[in-house]
């Protein structure tokens, strides 16, 4: 009884630590082994360049789901117009950054997982309608490329391997543009 007790605990930890931020490291790893003696690994910290990708992705990922929302759910032509852009941009964005990453040695496979940030953004707006929807969009648009601007100009300046530092200093730009866009949207 009680070594299936601490199986079922164990079990129960290593599925709790896989609901933390994909972002992160992940949490340390628990066995049991058959004389019922707990261990405990660390699992590899995420390196800068996975966390990159990884942040790339995820970006992407928001900015093509809340702008397909956006295309759905508002009146403004401007921001459908807008919600377009986004959507090839940060389509054409992830081909890329998949492509690049898939030739690296050790290749580098990009999560998209939205952090739970982007989340609460995704779920305000699937619930947001209207004028307030156009709002909390077009503010969404606006944090979230600050936030990739920041990130692709210090990996531009900062990052390790060539090949996505050439893709954040090209999308610098860019992302740049969509930040200035995103604000006429207020």
């Amino acid at each position: 009884m009680r070594r299936t007790t601490l199986l079922i605990l164990s079990a129960s930890a290593i599925a709790l630590a896989g609901c933390g931020k994909k972002h992160e490291a992940e949490a340390p790893a628990v066995t049991v082994d058959v004389n019922n003696e707990v261990t405990t690994t660390a699992a590899p910290a995420v390196s800068p360049d996975q966390t990159f990708a990884n942040t790339a992705a995820a970006s992407d990922a928001f900015e093509i789901g809340t702008s397909k929302l956006a295309l759905e759910k508002s009146s403004s032509s401007a921001i459908k117009a807008f919600a377009t852009q986004m959507i090839k941009a940060h389509s054409e964005s992830t081909a890329k950054l998949t492509t690049t990453a898939a030739t690296l040695a050790p290749a580098i496979v990009p999560d998209a997982t939205l952090s739970a940030e982007q989340q609460s953004v995704m779920d305000s707006l699937t619930a947001a309608s209207g004028k307030d929807f156009d709002t909390a969009y077009a503010a969404a648009q606006v944090d979230a490329h600050q936030k990739a601007l920041d990130a692709l100009k210090a990996y531009a300046t900062d990052g390790a391997v060539p090949a996505f530092k050439d893709i954040a200093t090209g999308l610098v730009p860019k992302v740049t543009a969509h930040l200035n866009m995103a604000k006429g949207l207020k």
